[in-house]
């Protein structure tokens, strides 16, 4: 991957599309091959079939650059060797991911996965994807390992501003935090609503 990474940040996956993206190409210039070899004078056959191979190298070196990254932090779609794309969709953006397969898709192990993010950002939609559950699978779990970390980071750093800030708190900072992060947790299943986690926050506080 071209892309920097940022501090802290691992890669979990790379996918490619299916490698039968480049099956066309060279059967192409095989043909071809054929033909010039059939047609013309060997050494007038030799020199078209090496000018033609540049499609196939081509194909192979635009199949080797165009990859899907999933880090801890975000997934990089990247394309291109001579001219560059790359686009980032951060985890926490990332709404719903789902993947397509075909009865041959399922034979082969070829796919397409959707990935719905922001209102702003809207659905980008990966087509040919080599192994499209496994993208889907790691993208999922990296967004629950993402949003775990988040919420114990915002709960521990919560603690401790409560901490500094209401020395008669007899909870520990990190007591105070666990009872944060499930409550901020249920928040996000839909179990209490935001005023009912702002009220027991308060009570935590003790204001």
């Amino acid at each position: 991957m071209r892309t920097e990474l940022k501090k802290d940040e691992k890669i979990l996956i790379i996918i490619r599309q299916h490698w039968l993206r480049l099956v066309l190409p060279v059967v192409a210039w095989l043909l071809l091959a054929i033909l010039l070899f059939w047609w013309l004078e060997f050494i007038t056959a030799f020199i078209i079939m090496l000018l033609a191979a540049i499609f196939p190298l081509i194909e192979y070196v635009n199949w080797r650059n165009n990859i899907w990254c999933v880090t801890n932090m975000r997934v990089v779609d990247e394309s291109g060797f001579f001219s560059r794309h790359s686009k980032e969709s951060p985890l926490d953006k990332i709404n719903n991911v789902e993947y397509n397969q075909s009865l041959w898709g399922r034979i082969i192990g070829f796919g397409s996965v959707d990935i719905q993010t922001a209102a702003e950002l809207g659905e980008t939609r990966y087509e040919f994807i080599h192994k499209p559950k496994l993208l889907k699978d790691t993208i999922t779990q990296a967004r629950e390992e993402n949003k775990n970390s988040q919420v114990s980071s915002h709960s521990a750093q919560l603690a401790e501003a409560i901490a500094r800030a209401n020395p008669a708190v007899q909870a520990t900072p990190q007591m105070v935090a666990d009872e944060l992060h499930k409550l901020f947790d249920l928040m996000q299943k839909g179990a209490i609503t935001a005023d009912d986690y702002d009220k027991q926050k308060k009570k935590l506080i003790g204001e």
